[in-house]
């Protein structure tokens, strides 16, 4: 009986095994073998028709670069910036939308248009609002209310860039965050809270001792992805302008926008980040998500 018991369980084994293995092969083929071959570039002084053995002196060259810690820099702040905003947005709007109110069905649906437009239309139509000769804002800040200097630039100087993608990627993307809310905050018995108001809570107090706790986790989990997206995050941050500075558009530039590309030195970055951002991953699931 143990025999048989011990032969079933083998099975079940081996089928598992079958039935895992295409996945995990392609996991290899499209994760595991380009992560192994860019760290593998990044000891070389990679070239379009050479390659020579560096060792370390891409890493070492990194580490040394200021432009390198000022992009870096600008891309914690981005990532900070826009997780956190979009994360209160979202949770704010979270909120409104859990209440019952005339026509909220197609309220809800219009918020998710940011998210499930097109990225490429809506950049253009911000760039177009933006613009220092034409723009909409230009033209009422500006030119009829006076409130903004003439020669103001937020498309071109790399401060005003920053901060103009970084109110993008807040109002692109807390869509996402806001159906995430929202659909745990459904989720929550509404006997809690008539059970808070016999009690005499507050708004404030069902807030922080019943909601806060029930979405927690989601907004940490939310918080993880979104935050690992905005660290990497490049087409929307270059199609509004180059000139933000975050570490993929530093990247970018030494790879694609430059008649000298330094395939080694970008590898080498690209590196040390998924190094730091493993470190960082790992230290918030155990300190935040508590897993």
């Amino acid at each position: 009986m143990q025999q048989a018991a011990s032969s079933i369980l083998k099975k079940e084994n081996s089928l598992g095994w079958k039935l895992v293995s295409p996945t995990v092969i392609l996991l290899m083929i499209l994760i595991i073998y380009p992560v192994a071959y860019n760290i593998y570039i990044s000891f070389f002084d990679y070239g379009i028709t050479s390659s020579t053995f560096v060792g370390l002196e891409n890493y070492i060259r990194v580490f040394k670069d200021a432009a390198f810690w000022k992009s870096f820099f600008i891309t914690v702040g981005f990532t900070l910036m826009t997780v956190i905003g979009s994360i209160l947005l979202g949770l704010g709007v979270a909120l409104m939308m859990n209440k019952e109110f005339k026509g909220r069905a197609i309220v809800r649906t219009i918020i998710l248009l940011p998210y499930i437009t097109p990225l490429i239309s809506i950049v253009f139509s911000w760039k177009y609002i933006f613009d220092p000769s034409y723009g909409p804002f230009m033209q009422l800040f500006s030119q009829s209310l006076g409130w903004v200097s003439p020669q103001l630039d937020l498309l071109n100087n790399s401060n005003n860039a920053f901060f103009v993608a970084s109110i993008f990627n807040i109002w692109r993307n807390f869509p996402f965050v806001y159906l995430m809310l929202l659909s745990r905050l459904q989720s929550i018995p509404d006997e809690y809270y008539e059970a808070a108001e016999i009690d005499g809570a507050t708004s404030w107090n069902k807030f922080t001792n019943i909601t806060l706790p029930e979405i927690y986790f989601v907004m940490g989990a939310v918080a993880l992805m979104r935050g690992i997206w905005n660290f990497y995050k490049f087409d929307e941050v270059y199609l509004i302008s180059k000139r933000a500075g975050t570490l993929p558009i530093f990247i970018y530039e030494r790879v694609i926008g430059t008649t000298s590309p330094e395939y080694g030195v970008a590898a080498a970055i690209a590196t040390i980040l998924m190094v730091i951002m493993l470190g960082l991953i790992t230290a918030y699931v155990k300190k935040v998500l508590k897993w």
